[in-house]
């Protein structure tokens, strides 16, 4: 596995940490000398006054207290900066925290575990812990929105085409390098969106068609009506006009304001509930605007970001931000005689309706991009915080996965192991007794190449594999909601996983954890047997596990590539001691008796017999 240059991660993030915290220590106490000064500066101006009210100083000494009033608001103004600068470090020292967490192990207590994409329909995505407690997507994610969440998590459940593949394996090489970009971009977007709010209401009011076109015809009437009154108004108080006449325009913009006001409060209604604090994401895009970058995915991106000869996203939000601010004029006591005189919400609905009109169509593609930058972070973190981990090779024959010192990516210190999956019908029969690394080496399998086909680096020394769709039945249930029993549940998920690799044209892995065992033991070994050659027949690669070791009898059949492999155990002390080595050929010990003994389960007196018979 090449390690890249740099820093290790544990003292790139401890480094981190330590500046984030004597940040936060600098501003503490910056924070108390502006509430003792904004405290004396208060106190100063009720002395002031109080002295100027009972005429102990001339009434001149009033401007001493607006004066002091002032300079509190300014105190005032500049504390709050000092919050703001502190919640951004403690933001910094909680990413800091949560990569360490990474490094040890603590990556377990996050609280997204992305339960909310689980789905038992899933091909593989229950199996092989790819989202909820102790999941891949817990241990990537470091999304900061909604989308990005999103975008991660559709990455981790469909395969991308090899060259989607590469081109996110590039720009989280280039980005898993940067961790002060990534880390600003993660506070930029924590900062503004605390709870993940969902773009998806302002990206339909973006992309809606003219919401203003009932009154469209007010527009002009907005524009002439006002002067005119306020002219009839001078020429009346200059009696060149009688005094009553300006009262004619004043009546007509009265009807006009009648006419508009349900469209527009329907219209501001709508946009209220779609806009919900959007405007604070200019900070952010400007952040990806700045960032230098060299990857042309990566280039893309930013480009996406900022149509030739037009001003960057960043900038559209802050005009956007502009014009609704001036909506909050609608809270004002004083808004209907403003808008009667002015047709104040006319101007300001209308100019809202031209930036859309500009820039909707551009919205969902400037969100995407983001969801797209806060994705390949992840990838590119987990790249910074497994450096021994491989970047994986993709071709373009399959189906095919073979890997060198391949270890499960969720385990803190796993055993590698050597897998060979080298083109179609190829299979590993499993054998081995329980607790020996069976289905752990599946999952592995698995959850690597899950990684390996989201772009991700993988946990393993040199790996290579084609296109393909994994397809898993490891963690069958019943269900009694359904009526259905344990043995027809996973006749359908095997029923699933045939139909899928079918579909696939046998682009497919297949992993299979002990299937039917619901069943009795002879009819279970004549079905597994037929299971397993329509799988091959597929033109489909993959592993199945069993206990059952006549099943080995598939090793060297013409026309498939099946090896027998397996793990196995030995007694040190009085207790089962496992190396999870992966070794040729069948299994010939077996480890039940032994476990209940050890799990004190009184079975009987001929255990000792029997263990001798099963090689203990």
């Amino acid at each position: 596995m090449t390690v890249p240059d740099g820093p290790a991660p544990h003292r790139t993030y401890t480094e981190r940490l330590s500046g984030a915290q004597a940040k936060r220590a600098a501003l503490d106490r910056l924070s108390g000398r502006y509430a003792y000064l904004r405290g004396l500066t208060f106190l100063g101006a009720a002395v002031l006054a109080g002295l100027t009210v009972f005429e102990r100083l001339p009434k001149g000494a009033g401007w001493a207290v607006v004066g002091a009033l002032v300079l509190y608001a300014v105190l005032a103004v500049l504390h709050h900066g000092v919050f703001r600068r502190d919640a951004r470090e403690r933001l910094y020292v909680t990413l800091n925290e949560r990569g360490l967490a990474r490094l040890s192990g603590g990556w377990r207590e996050f609280t997204e575990h992305g339960e909310r994409f689980v789905s038992s329909a899933h091909p593989y995505a229950s199996d092989l812990d790819v989202f909820g407690q102790g999941s891949l997507f817990q241990l990537l994610n470091e999304t900061a929105t909604r989308a990005g969440e999103e975008r991660l998590a559709s990455w981790l459940s469909r395969p991308a085409p090899p060259e989607t593949v590469e081109t996110r394996q590039g720009a989280a090489r280039e980005l898993a390098a940067r961790t002060a970009f990534r880390q600003d971009l993660c506070v930029e977007a924590r900062t503004v969106s605390q709870e993940k709010v969902d773009p998806g209401l302002f990206i339909q009011w973006a992309e809606a068609g003219p919401s203003l076109e009932s009154i469209r015809w007010a527009r002009r009437f907005a524009l002439v009506l006002p002067p005119l009154t306020l002219t009839l108004y001078v020429l009346g108080d200059l009696r060149l006009l009688p005094v009553w006449a300006w009262g004619l325009g004043l009546f007509a913009q009265l009807g006009v304001a009648l006419a508009t006001f349900g469209t527009l409060r329907q219209v501001d209604e709508r946009l209220s509930v779609a806009e919900r604090g959007f405007v604070r994401y200019a900070p952010l895009f400007a952040q990806l605007e700045g960032q230098p970058v060299h990857h042309p995915l990566l280039q893309r991106l930013q480009a996406g970001l900022q149509r030739p000869g037009e001003p960057a996203v960043s900038t559209h939000f802050r005009r956007f931000g502009w014009r609704y601010s001036l909506v909050e004029f609608k809270r004002h006591p004083f808004h209907p005689v403003v808008h009667l005189f002015t047709f104040w919400d006319l101007h300001v609905f209308f100019a809202l309706e031209d930036w859309r009109a500009r820039h909707g169509a551009q919205v969902r593609q400037w969100f995407e991009a983001l969801a797209e930058w806060e994705a390949l972070s992840c990838l590119a973190g987990f790249a910074h915080d497994r450096p021994e981990f491989t970047w994986p090779t993709l071709v373009t024959e399959g189906p095919r996965l073979e890997a060198q010192a391949l270890g499960h990516p969720l385990l803190d210190n796993p055993v590698p192991n050597d897998v060979s999956l080298a083109g179609p019908r190829h299979a590993l029969l499993i054998t081995g007794s329980n607790m020996s690394g069976k289905t752990t080496l599946m999952r592995a399998v698995g959850a690597n190449a899950v990684l390996a086909l989201a772009g991700a680096p993988v946990c393993a020394k040199a790996f290579t594999l084609s296109p393909l769709q994994v397809l898993t039945s490891m963690r069958v249930k019943d269900s009694l909601e359904r009526g259905v029993s344990y043995f027809y549940a996973e006749v359908q998920r095997i029923k699933a996983v045939l139909d899928a690799a079918t579909e696939a044209r046998g682009q497919a892995l297949f992993l299979l954890d002990e299937i039917l065992l619901g069943t009795n033991t002879r009819e279970r070994q004549i079905a597994s047997r037929e299971v397993l050659r329509l799988l091959l027949d597929t033109g489909a690669c993959g592993a199945v596990t069993t206990h059952d070791v006549s099943l080995a009898v598939r090793d060297g059949e013409p026309g498939t590539h099946v090896v027998n492999v397996h793990f196995r155990e030995h007694l040190e002390d009085g207790k089962m001691v496992f190396d999870y080595r992966l070794r040729l050929g069948v299994v010939d010990t077996t480890n039940a008796l032994w476990v209940l003994h050890l799990a004190g389960v009184p079975i009987g007196a001929m255990f000792t017999q029997e263990c001798q018979d099963v090689g203990f």
